[in-house]
């Protein structure tokens, strides 16, 4: 036991040297019971007068050429999956299913958003702790991993089940008319969508990760946007399919879908014990919902906003999943970068020490995009990435001969300025945001990527109509004519 007068230096030391143990034993499913010594010592190390630093691995600064490398060419991957999911979109938009039950397009954004309310917070939760050296112990990060994996299949059902519910209203308010096989159509589909994606996903998050940390590469940088790559292709692929078979079971075996959501929902007590055995992903479970559910009606509302936009504009659909997803995209890194710079500092709802960046909840625009160094570095880095990515992928749909719409001067035009648009306000938007919930207590890994690739679909779908109706006013018919 440490005497009362022992010099603070004395326990300094000591601190250090217990870290590894201490670190290590708080990651296990049953934590090891702390001595009052150790609990001195651990109080000491969590306080707010430097000793944090012991536990977690230092930051280096990153140059603006090595953020760009690291970034962009995931981000190339990450966009040709999306050019992969509107070119699917656009196909399957004419199948019976998408024609006969239209409140399948209100399931789409709400569904492809998943890898921004799971798979993205997965890769930023895990980057995190990869970052602060939490996975470094085999045991521990077996432990992590598993418990998230449960987590997201937890949270991939209950999403799927309201997703398809929102849908199911949003459909039936219009018309006022009510299909019941339609509706177990909807939930079935959505629920088996989102189990499968995101099991697909979060294993493949799980391989970028752990690589990632041994080729000592930054997650942060490489993670999100290779969620992104196949979220969406894998997604939309998924929901196509399945709900066409679905379709075509309604009359031979209409209790194929109540069968599958009951299996489903009887699943989700287990999944929720696996992810309760871990501490990290014990918080989440229980108090992580809200952005997720959150998150999933602001895709519905996009989702509206496509159901009607792509009946009056059938060009819109090849490259509705481009914009959201480079969006969300580019946001999502910078959001995973300043939560774990963030997590350097400190704990939610701490003030960083003077070593750290000042907490600045709101910003001037120009302070958010034009200061030297620091985030608004980053903010650049990505914002300049816009237009020559969607200019790679515009005209890779128009090499496979995709879409309804000839990529004229006027459209590239319009269309970049909606996409740079949605990017500069979901930079500015996750400064704001990440800072705030910071400030109030709340671990923005576990809820600003689902907000801010939410807020990306709804405004990315919306500028996008907006587009198309703006070419269409000043005479740019051929945006909604067929090939």
């Amino acid at each position: 036991m440490a005497s009362a007068g022992e010099p603070e230096g004395a326990l300094r030391r000591r601190a250090a040297a217990m870290t590894p143990p201490l670190e290590l034993s708080s990651l296990a499913d049953d934590a090891v019971p702390l001595t009052a010594d150790e609990e001195q010592l651990e109080q000491l190390a969590d306080s707010e007068d430097g000793l944090i630093e012991l536990r977690k691995s230092p930051a280096h600064q990153e140059t603006w050429f090595s953020i760009a490398v690291q970034v962009f060419f995931p981000y190339l991957v990450a966009g040709f999956g999306m050019v992969g999911a509107g070119i699917v979109l656009d196909i399957v938009q004419h199948w019976p299913v998408f024609t006969e039950v239209t409140e399948v397009f209100i399931l789409v954004p709400a569904l492809l958003g998943l890898k921004g309310n799971l798979e993205m917070t997965l890769a930023s939760r895990l980057s995190t702790h990869a970052n602060l050296g939490r996975m470094d112990e085999p045991r521990a990060m077996w432990s992590l991993l598993l418990s998230n994996m449960g987590l997201i299949q937890c949270q991939a059902i209950v999403v799927g089940f309201l997703a398809s519910t929102a849908a199911i209203v949003m459909g039936w308010i219009p018309d006022g008319e009510f299909n019941i096989h339609h509706t177990l159509l909807l939930c079935a589909s959505s629920v088996v969508t989102a189990s499968l994606a995101s099991l697909v996903l979060g294993s493949v998050m799980i391989a970028v990760i752990v690589l990632s940390q041994r080729f000592s590469i930054n997650p942060d940088n490489v993670a999100t946007p290779i969620a992104a790559s196949m979220g969406d292709l894998v997604t939309l692929a998924l929901l196509s399919w399945i709900a066409s078979l679905l379709h075509r079971a309604i009359e031979p075996d209409p209790w194929l879908a109540p069968t599958i959501i009951a299996v489903y929902l009887l699943l989700i007590p287990l999944f929720a014990w696996v992810s309760h055995r871990n501490q990290y992903t014990r918080v989440v479970l229980l108090e992580g919902w809200t952005p997720v559910i959150a998150a999933m009606l602001i895709s519905s509302a996009g989702g509206l906003i496509l159901d009607f936009a792509v009946s009056a504009y059938e060009g819109v659909a090849v490259f509705q999943p481009v914009i959201n997803g480079v969006g969300g995209n580019l946001v999502a890194v910078q959001a995973s970068r300043i939560s774990t710079e963030l997590h350097r500092a400190g704990r939610p709802g701490q003030r960083p020490r003077a070593e750290h960046a000042p907490l600045h909840v709101c910003l001037t625009p120009w302070a958010a995009f034009c200061q030297t160094g620091g985030h608004s570095r980053t903010a650049r880095v990505l914002l300049s990435m816009v237009v020559p990515g969607h200019l790679v992928f515009t005209y890779s749909i128009s090499y496979f001969r995709a879409g309804h719409t000839s990529l004229t001067p006027l459209f590239l035009v319009v269309y970049n300025c909606a996409a740079v648009l949605q990017v500069v306000v979901l930079l500015y938007v996750a400064h704001c945001m990440i800072h705030w919930m910071w400030k109030n207590g709340v671990d923005p890994d576990n809820s600003a990527i689902p907000y801010l690739t939410a807020l990306g679909d709804l405004i990315g779908t919306g500028l996008l109509a907006l587009a198309f109706q703006f070419l269409f006013i000043i005479g740019d018919r051929d945006s909604d004519l067929g090939d």
